[in-house]
């Protein structure tokens, strides 16, 4: 059931707390959010486009202010937050709390402040008159693979004139990210034969197979770190790679039938990235010939989850001084963490990271914003609507 919000404008801080109220959670629809957001443009005689997936449970939403014009300025921000599962929060994280400065809740860092700070100044925007528009690109599942993004972009660039840069809101402390990381993240699949643990000989233990494959993987990212990058500004200053999640087996006493692994890349070149995919496949394919040769059945599968490319700073300039114009103290830094930047990058538009709140606060429990970075973030936006006034 939607939430009807108020036409009248509201202030960053209470945007905020409808926003947060609304648990969407990446496993969970976001189309009441949506929803709610599309009732409240209505109301101020905005006109909204849903771009739909995830069969239908799921939906980006784009938007527009001002004239139809090419030149405009996009701000890009996700709409899902990570889960709460396991996580000690002293106050409620569906609900907006202030102590010490600090407003506590799920997705107020990441990265729903920068959103709230958005769309507490459409009704200025619209009694600014802009001579370029700002478009409002707001998508779902980032935090899972950046999955609703692709069609966002792809609809953004056939019906909208062509903007002149992109701001993607994810928490920098109110600082230019010019550039970042790329992820590649994959899923392998060992299975194996069962056979009681004392008959090694009659099985094939999925697990057992699998370590060797992590282990291959655990090397390459001892080498990796072993070979610094000298003055890259990212922190750590080389490729990743990590495996972050293990399932397999059924009993300690049974050779496992299956084991499964989901593992990333982190790096600032795609061919280094695939040069380490490719590797790490090798292995693999050998493995799989061994382990067939004994039982047909057996074998290893491995899935590509996500691939989304560095924001390389390439091309960006103009989104740098765009940007660099509504700061107090503007500079630029990287990040090593992934976000949409790099596919609006790759599609041609200018880009840069700039959002409230620090990333270092994000994905924990009793995430928080402090209530002067949501300022700050108003503060972007009022200067903002100042550059595009007529």
């Amino acid at each position: 059931m939607a939430t009807t919000f108020s036409a009248d404008p509201t202030s960053a801080r209470d945007w905020l707390a409808r926003l947060v109220a609304f648990d969407t959670t990446s496993r969970n629809s976001n189309l009441v959010l949506i929803e709610a957001i599309e009732t409240w443009l209505r109301g101020l005689g905005v006109r909204s486009r849903r771009v739909s997936g995830a069969g239908g449970a799921k939906a980006n939403l784009l938007f527009s202010i001002g004239p139809e014009v090419a030149g405009g300025v996009v701000l890009s921000g996700h709409t899902d937050v990570v889960p709460i599962d396991g996580q000690a929060w002293s106050t409620d994280p569906w609900t907006l709390s202030e102590r010490d400065g600090r407003l506590y809740g799920r997705g107020t860092a990441d990265m729903k402040g920068f959103i709230a700070a958005g769309l507490s100044r459409v009704p200025a925007m619209l009694a600014a008159g802009l001579v370029r528009p700002v478009h409002f690109a707001l998508s779902y599942d980032e935090e899972v693979g950046l999955l609703g993004v692709p069609s966002l972009i792809e609809t953004l660039m056939a019906t909208v004139p062509t903007p002149a840069v992109v701001v993607v809101g994810e928490p920098t402390g109110m600082r230019i990210v010019d550039r970042h990381k790329g992820i590649m993240g994959i899923r392998t699949t060992v299975r194996g034969h069962e056979a009681h643990s004392s008959q090694t000989h009659l099985g094939v233990s999925a697990n057992i197979v699998a370590t060797r494959l992590m282990a291959r993987i655990v090397g390459i990212a001892d080498r990796l770190a072993a070979a610094p990058v000298a003055a890259s500004g990212f922190e750590p200053p080389h490729a990743t790679v990590t495996i972050g999640l293990v399932q397999g087996g059924t009993a300690p006493n049974i050779l496992a039938r299956e084991c499964s692994f989901v593992w990333d890349i982190r790096s600032t070149s795609p061919v280094e990235a695939r040069a380490v995919y490719d590797e790490v496949d090798a292995y693999a394919r050998q493995l799989d010939g061994e382990i067939r040769a004994r039982f047909a059945e057996c074998g290893i599968t491995t899935e590509i989850l996500s691939d989304v490319p560095p924001l390389t700073g390439a091309g960006n300039a103009p989104a740098i001084d765009l940007v660099s114009q509504l700061l107090p103290t503007p500079q630029c830094e990287v990040a090593s963490y992934v976000s949409e930047a790099g596919l609006f990058e790759r599609a041609g538009l200018p880009t840069v990271i700039c959002g409230p709140g620090w990333i270092a606060q994000a994905h924990q429990p009793d995430e928080y914003i402090a209530v002067d970075q949501l300022a700050a973030g108003e503060a972007f936006m009022d200067r903002l609507v100042e550059m595009l006034r007529a």
